[in-house]
């Protein structure tokens, strides 16, 4: 993780995504969130809690290609947690 500050809001996010309810997510926009956030801006930031939002099982889904993604999930943070699942 960056030795950038975190924000009370990238925080919270944090551990959002490592606590969603589905052990595959929690692990996967868990460790994204603690890698990514630090980073990202506030309109990402928004995108990244549009998507949590949207609840484990569809996440998961769209992210293993079983589902095609709605475009306004389909954002550059939803394309970084794509590439990252591939890492």
């Amino acid at each position: 993780m960056t030795s950038i500050k975190l924000s009370n809001r990238a925080r919270r996010l944090i551990y959002q995504a490592s606590y969603t309810g589905m052990k595959e997510t929690d692990l996967l926009l868990g460790h994204f969130a603690k890698m990514h956030l630090p980073d990202l801006s506030e309109d990402e930031l928004d995108d990244f809690e549009a998507l949590l939002k949207v609840g484990d099982p569809i996440i998961y889904a769209w992210v293993m290609e079983k589902e095609p993604v709605p475009m306004q999930y389909n954002t550059r943070v939803f394309q970084l947690i794509k590439k990252f699942k591939k890492i």
